[in-house]
């Protein structure tokens, strides 16, 4: 919210965050990940085909994501700390001697 304040006058800022619902989340990308295997899931499931209206779609979303929650299916993460140390070195320089 501070960063609404630094880039408008008071008041605009006060109106923009009243408007606004903040969702904090980890500083780390893995939640995104999940949210994109998420979103792939629902696109190939119900959104390959054409959805007729606004309903339609609303019902085919729920039902995905109900049957989503029933399944509970983790998230099996193949990519280990080990592979991302080596993939990222050039980001992560060594600093020990």
């Amino acid at each position: 919210m501070a960063s609404l304040y630094e880039a408008f006058p008071a008041e605009q800022a006060r109106t923009l965050a009243r408007k606004l619902e903040f969702h904090y989340t980890p500083k780390h990308g893995s939640w995104l990940n999940i949210a994109e295997i998420e979103l792939a899931v629902l696109s190939n499931s119900c959104l390959s085909q054409r959805i007729p209206d606004k309903e339609r779609l609303r019902r085919e979303v729920e039902a995905n994501v109900r049957e989503r929650n029933v399944k509970a299916t983790p998230v099996n993460w193949r990519f280990t700390t080990q592979q991302a140390r080596r993939k990222l070195a050039r980001l992560y320089p060594c600093t020990s001697s």
